[in-house]
């Protein structure tokens, strides 16, 4: 594969990542959700009241879990964590020349023998979100240039390039997690019946839904559904900003026998 092309999905799946954590955390401690509504939008019609401060959640991984309400978002949450940590490790231990144990551009290994939280942790106390960025500027080869010391003279930069093995490693490495991520979400690549028909024509829905777009739904009524949407081709479809009408239509609705 070609570099820029392994840098540029490397990039594209920390994004996602670091992008959609709060909805996975949020997950975590909600019940699993029904197909109907998707996780995107209900996560957008809670409010900003429940909005998740990702910063200030203490990483999956060192924090105690004594009655999660969906076991599978958790267990997914504390993979993704662990891979991308590990990842963080190895390639600290590649490519970070010894430096100022200070620098905020360290990555520094956990110590479980440590007192100190901070050190027994070391920087996987800061969280998946520090790991994401860190592991993304070492893929971007970031800090890899001789700098400029108090005395004036240059010294060793913080960090050599990523080799190539360890770029498709960690481009792997992100894209599983990814891909995990996603599915725990309901939002990869999906074409999923809505358990409830049509209120404009009993015709048949389905919820869409994929990593790199908003969740839509279609209708099979097409010409015949008279629901106040878009036609697109055979079928209609309430795109991203039409589904919370959709959805206090169909919350409206008495619940199928």
């Amino acid at each position: 594969m070609h570099h820029a092309t392994a840098v540029h999905e490397t990039r594209a799946a920390l994004r996602t990542i670091r992008e959609q954590w709060g909805e996975l955390l949020l997950a975590v401690a909600t019940p699993p959700a029904d197909v109907w509504p998707p996780r995107q939008l209900a996560h957008t019609l809670r409010g900003d009241e429940q909005q998740l401060v990702v910063e200030d959640r203490a990483p999956l991984v060192l924090r105690e879990h004594p009655a999660p309400l969906n076991v599978e978002a958790l267990d997914a949450g504390i993979a993704i964590e662990r891979a991308i940590f590990d990842a963080a490790d190895t390639l600290a231990a590649a490519v970070q020349h010894g430096q100022d144990p200070q620098d905020p551009r360290r990555w520094t290994y956990a110590d479980p023998g440590a007192v100190d939280i901070r050190r027994s942790h070391g920087s996987r106390a800061h969280g998946l979100h520090y790991a994401c960025v860190w592991v993304e500027g070492r893929v971007l080869d970031e800090d890899t240039e001789p700098e400029q010391q108090l005395d004036g003279r240059l010294g060793a930069p913080p960090f050599a390039p990523l080799p190539p093995h360890l770029l498709h490693e960690v481009r792997r490495t992100a894209r599983i997690a990814e891909a995990r991520l996603l599915r725990t979400l309901g939002l990869d690549q999906r074409h999923t019946p809505v358990p409830v028909a049509c209120p404009w024509c009993e015709g048949e829905l389905t919820l869409h839904t994929g990593p790199d777009e908003g969740p839509r739904v279609t209708c099979a009524g097409g010409q015949g559904c008279t629901a106040p949407v878009a036609l697109d081709g055979r079928v209609r479809v309430w795109e991203w900003g039409d589904l919370p009408a959709l959805l206090g239509v169909l919350g409206a609705l008495p619940a199928a026998a």
